[in-house]
């Protein structure tokens, strides 16, 4: 059983704190056992305030970041005064320096500037919420900001973007440790979706269409069933009936990505869900998640993933089957 401390902080908003537990308690194996345990504790075992009105009574103080696997810490609008050079909270910096090194640390939107503060992010990929990223930028020199994406994996250390991308990146750690089964159900069970790629953008700062505003979506849908045709974006653009210029930026547009780069995504996904669930060799895998061959997957593989396909399937076959051809 993974331990999961979640740290509640003073002004801490309820539904950002409720994701881990969401998301967490809804990943099983297949037998419907439980894979983590989520404690929600404080930095000294006290009640703290929301920012919703109510206070928030925990069941643990810090000495269940000592037994955690994982630290998660939410957003919290009481330590603004962090980006302003302000030093932790004598009892929280107490209640950080307990987590034990290699323990996989995590944050929520603002929750980044806890860790930074810390100086847990010195000299790592981080991101934060867009709007106080300026800030951010400001206080801590140290830490390597992108704003610009949903999450970042940085080692042991992930910083998430605001609010949703908190859900992205808790399906991202299970899928990470259990595979993507295991994470889809999960995220069917929250009803949300079940792949965000942690480099998306974090917001389109443009008015949401029109409904008489032809959409992508169609195009989408249809293009996910036919992942092992060849789709180059003419084609797209010609199913949605569009200009392939047009086509590409309302694309971006919608979805924070290019064809291309989703495309690629939605292919990788299928041969993880393939090399997860079938027995299928994976040249056959390569071609029905229409990379073409299995040099192409293999490729793609270890440079998102850092593994080839044979290692992915060891890693999440139950069975540890490893077929001819692999």
């Amino acid at each position: 059983m993974h331990r999961v401390a979640v740290l509640a902080l003073e002004g801490v908003p309820p539904f950002e704190l409720g994701i881990p537990s969401r998301v967490f308690g809804n990943a099983h194996d297949a037998e419907g056992g439980g894979l983590y345990e989520v404690t929600v504790c404080t930095a000294d075992g006290r009640p703290v305030a929301s920012d919703a009105g109510f206070t928030v009574t925990v069941n643990a103080g810090p000495e269940a970041l000592e037994r955690a696997d994982t630290v998660i810490v939410p957003p919290t609008h009481a330590m603004d005064e962090l980006t302003r050079g302000a030093p932790l909270p004598p009892a929280l910096a107490e209640a950080l320096a307990r987590i034990r090194p290699g323990v996989r640390l995590v944050s929520i939107c603002t929750g980044s500037h806890v860790l930074a503060a810390a100086g847990m992010l010195d000299g790592r990929r981080a991101t934060t919420h867009w709007h106080s990223a300026p800030e951010f930028r400001r206080a801590f020199p140290r830490v390597l900001l992108d704003e610009d994406v949903l999450f970042v994996e940085d080692g042991d250390v992930l910083t998430s973007a605001g609010v949703a991308a908190g859900v992205d990146l808790c399906l991202y750690m299970i899928r990470r440790d259990h595979g993507t089964a295991v994470a889809n159900r999960a995220a069917r069970l929250c009803v949300v979706p079940p792949w965000r790629d942690g480099g998306q953008a974090q917001y389109i700062d443009r008015p949401v269409p029109e409904p008489t505003v032809a959409t992508t979506t169609a195009t989408r849908a249809w293009a996910l069933e036919r992942l092992d045709t060849p789709l180059s974006v003419d084609r797209l653009a010609r199913h949605a009936r569009m200009s392939v210029r047009t086509f590409s930026r309302r694309f971006r547009d919608e979805v924070g990505m290019t064809p291309v780069q989703w495309l690629t995504a939605q292919r990788l996904d299928l041969a993880r869900q393939l090399l997860e669930t079938s027995d299928l060799p994976v040249d056959l895998v390569a071609h029905r998640a229409g990379f073409g061959s299995a040099n192409s997957l293999r490729q793609h593989m270890r440079g998102v993933l850092g593994v080839s396909p044979i290692a992915y399937r060891r890693t999440f076959r139950a069975d540890g089957l490893v077929l001819a051809g692999d």
